[in-house]
């Protein structure tokens, strides 16, 4: 299926942005445009910043423990987690895009979606880079559709793919036999069992992806949605539908929905004291390392619903003002290895899927990456896949959080 799904959205037209490179930024192109020998000799001894959300401890431990020391080992990188979220990054770069800051404080920054939209469309991102990174073209297929359109938006070289997930619900089987396997199904389970299911508020990525998944249900066709854009007629009433349904179960919903959980993070604490029997979110293998963790009971499961799973790609860009950008591009190009990529899937740690092509690795690397066990409560390959989404445009993101606010919030 997702082979069809990548078919159709190829024939869409697609829009070329203009390209981001701001004219302090010329010193950049130069250093991206450089040999790759003198990037790395460039990069080694310096300091480069990565800022990201750092909201969950397995991803954090990977940076940290894993990806830092070998960093330093192998280029002599001095490696810095920043948490911090992408629309507040974002916000520092625009300011000091607007106050003509040409050196800012963020090498590196986790991005997709909106983010991206935003920050490629205002100027913020140094680029195209990614046809300068080795692991880039002896690894990852640059034809696929996956790594070419981000939520709609042409990637044109402005970031390079670091994994991709696939939204999946988790429950505990202690409570829940059989899980829903409908939207209906699921609006009839929380009804029966008030107070026991609740979503992140819109303004969070993954309570937003929630939403999502109830707007694709109001098309008759899946791929209609792709065709849409916020505000036309086959919006409007699908968006009808998911209000209607969201409205429906909200007195049902944790503390009579009259209050949301601002994070997935929240939601996940809510699951982990049984609050709530049943949490969500991208990353389909996430639930392994939670368990084993401690922090989700062993009793966890998972399940998408006939209706389809949202999967996307996330990505990592370099900012305008980047002030390293030759160590940027060493970090990113090294985060594209077989060997980070492989540890990135382990799942006692981040356990996230993949971006590279495994029919470009070596026997040895494609057998490790085959072999990997994601754990029981991993859905298998066959199901994610027939039940894979593309995200729609990511205009959807803002016009989706308004409604919310006024339609189901407000009332």
């Amino acid at each position: 299926m997702s082979h069809n799904w990548k078919l159709f959205i190829a024939s869409l037209g697609i829009l070329s942005f203009t390209a981001c490179a701001a004219a302090e930024g010329e010193d950049r192109g130069a250093v991206i445009e450089q040999e790759w020998p003198d990037i790395t000799e460039q990069a080694e001894g310096t300091e480069v910043r990565l800022y990201m959300w750092g909201g969950d401890e397995a991803i954090n431990n990977y940076i940290d423990n894993w990806v830092t020391p070998r960093a330093e080992e192998k280029y002599g990188l001095e490696l810095s987690r920043v948490p911090m979220d992408a629309p507040e990054v974002l916000q520092r770069l625009q300011t000091q895009r607007q106050a003509g800051q040409s050196d800012g404080s963020a090498d590196v920054i986790w991005i997709n979606g909106e983010n991206f939209r935003n920050a490629k469309e205002r100027d913020l991102l140094a680029g195209p880079f990614t046809h300068r990174l080795p692991n880039m073209e002896n690894y990852i297929d640059e034809d696929s559709l996956d790594y070419q359109v981000d939520f709609g938006t042409p990637v044109e070289g402005f970031e390079a793919p670091w994994g991709k997930v696939q939204f999946v619900f988790k429950y505990d089987r202690n409570y829940i036999d059989s899980p829903p396997s409908t939207l209906e199904e699921l609006a009839e389970w929380i009804e029966e069992n008030p107070g026991r299911f609740t979503y992140p508020e819109a303004t969070d990525f993954t309570g937003n992806a929630f939403l999502r998944h109830l707007l694709y249900a109001g098309y008759n066709e899946p791929e209609e949605l792709l065709h849409s854009e916020p505000g036309d007629e086959a919006a409007e009433s699908a968006a009808g539908e998911m209000t209607d349904y969201l409205n429906r179960i909200k007195p049902s919903l944790w503390r009579e929905g009259q209050t949301y959980p601002a994070s997935l993070t929240d939601l996940d604490r809510l699951y982990q004291r049984g609050e709530v029997w049943m949490t969500m979110g991208y990353n389909e293998a996430r639930v392994t390392n939670k368990i084993e963790d401690g922090t989700f009971p062993e009793s966890t499961d998972t399940f998408v619903l006939d209706s389809g799973s949202l999967g996307n790609a996330h990505f990592l860009a370099i900012p305008y003002n980047a002030p390293n950008t030759a160590g940027a591009m060493v970090l990113i190009n090294d985060l594209l290895s077989p060997e980070a990529q492989l540890e990135k899937m382990n799942p006692d740690g981040w356990g996230e899927n993949t971006v590279l092509d495994l029919s470009k690795l070596s026997d040895d690397e494609r057998q490790a990456f085959e072999n990997t066990d994601r754990g029981d409560a991993v859905l298998d390959a066959g199901i994610l896949d027939d039940a894979y989404l593309p995200e729609p445009d990511a205009g959807f993101v803002p016009w989706l959080e308004e409604i919310w606010f006024e339609q189901v919030v407000t009332p």
